[in-house]
């Protein structure tokens, strides 16, 4: 009698990601179960059997995006046969109406059923699945990331956040902090390590609220451990909320050479009563003692923030503070948005009261005045050498290579040898606003 074969078995899958950096480290372990189950990566979506979509709800425009590209799969299916499944925080949050008929979604997966997605895609084929139940602890799931990097790995810490700022959606999504086992963040990034990886990144949507559920093992000693580990030569992490960025964790920056001297800190506003309004738990003058006390112990440090425009009730005094403080901090790099109401949150009841041509031209002010800066900044690298961990070539010239530095900003640059997957000095010869531009220096 022959053995039945994996699940499945000669299907081609692509996933399609919108979103963070959280949302990629979870399209990579999706795409490891579904490869686990004998699945093969398709070379686009037009080749493939089974495309999952795994998109962001933070903002509108995510939702907006998955809609759009939902819409083109529709287009698909009437030709060929084609599953179709939306998976991460879209799916948590609108798994109703995900479902419908009309869809054209043939299953919704929430976070804590991605290890059964060869089960929840073959059922879908003869049914329509919904399968977004969480549990209240951390359940390790088993699988071998399909990783999109051979150089710079993503390493899960914790999920969830118990914040719940007024605007956010992410406690309603992702749920309330769990935190992944000290040994099991340790083992992963001894995995890659063994890969011949060169920078970990560890993630978590707050990562210095990290305890380890035995232990209590801290952020700064978890941090501290996995900069011990031999072999990457860089350790990043991602997100940490300033209302409880610890001097721990501070001090352990500046005391270990392979963490990262770099930091993003949502600011979110730089006015102390928009962010009181906003439940964030810290005001202007807070951050900007939390900023100074970083750059105190760590003079090279690279911050960066998001920035949230048109808040309820943002006046334009208000919005002149957001543009002060980015004056004064003079981050290396900001991600802006304009507000956007989302479901569920304590802001959703506010009526949004900034007209949309209002938020526009404040999103383009403060875009303009952070692209000044950061000119003005990179200008002043011009000339010095920077280590760059080089992740590939140019996309836009094949024979330039690309990387980042330490600081997170991108460098395009030239060399004679093939340099992928290595740290490069690189001396800066030219800078935009978002890249510099350099020649390898021979070593």
């Amino acid at each position: 009698m022959t053995a039945p074969g994996p699940p499945l078995g000669g299907l081609r899958f692509a996933v399609h990601t919108f979103g963070c950096q959280m949302n990629e480290n979870d399209s990579e372990r999706l795409a490891g179960f579904l490869r686990a189950a004998g699945a093969s990566p398709a070379a686009s979506v037009a080749e493939a059997d089974l495309v999952v979509v795994n998109t962001c709800s933070v903002r509108a425009k995510s939702e907006e995006k998955l809609q759009s590209f939902l819409g083109r799969l529709r287009m698909l299916k009437k030709k060929r046969p084609l599953l179709v499944g939306v998976a991460g925080c879209v799916a948590q949050l609108r798994k109703e109406s995900l479902a419908g008929p009309k869809s054209g979604v043939d299953f919704v997966l929430g976070f804590d059923q991605y290890d059964r997605i060869a089960e929840v895609a073959a059922e879908s084929a003869r049914r329509r699945v919904v399968a977004v139940s969480r549990t209240r602890g951390w359940r390790e799931k088993k699988t071998a990331p399909l990783r999109e990097s051979a150089v710079s790995g993503y390493v899960t810490i914790m999920e969830g956040c118990d914040n719940f700022c007024a605007y956010c959606v992410v406690p309603f999504t992702r749920g309330r902090e769990k935190y992944r086992p000290v040994e099991a963040v340790l083992e992963e990034v001894r995995e890659l390590a063994a890969r011949g990886y060169r920078e970990i990144q560890l993630l978590g949507q707050n990562v210095n609220h990290y305890r380890d559920p035995e232990s209590g093992t801290d952020f700064a000693a978890l941090l501290g451990r996995a900069a011990a580990v031999p072999g990457p030569e860089w350790i990043r992490f991602l997100t940490s909320h300033p209302k409880s960025f610890p001097p721990a964790l501070a001090r352990t920056m500046a005391a270990t050479p392979k963490i990262c001297r770099q930091l993003h800190l949502p600011l979110q506003s730089g006015s102390a009563s928009v962010l009181e309004r906003m439940k964030r738990g810290y005001t202007r003058k807070d951050y900007l003692e939390t900023a100074a006390a970083l750059r105190a112990l760590m003079p090279s440090i690279r911050l960066s923030a998001d920035i949230i425009v048109g808040y309820p009730g943002e006046t334009e005094a208000e919005f002149k503070e957001t543009l002060s403080a980015l004056a004064e901090i003079r981050f290396a790099g900001i991600f802006s948005f304009c507000y956007s109401p989302r479901p569920r949150t304590a802001a959703a009841r506010l009526t949004d009261d900034v007209p949309a041509e209002i938020k526009k031209r404040r999103l383009m002010e403060v875009q303009a005045l952070q692209k000044d800066i950061q000119l003005a900044f990179h200008k002043t690298l011009i000339g010095g050498r920077e280590r760059v961990l080089c992740t590939g070539r140019s996309k836009k010239d094949p024979a330039v290579f690309a990387g980042r530095n330490e600081g997170n900003q991108v460098v395009n640059f030239r060399s004679n040898a093939d340099v992928v997957g290595r740290f490069v000095e690189v001396e800066i010869t030219d800078a935009g606003p978002y890249s510099l531009r350099g020649i390898a220096v021979a070593g």
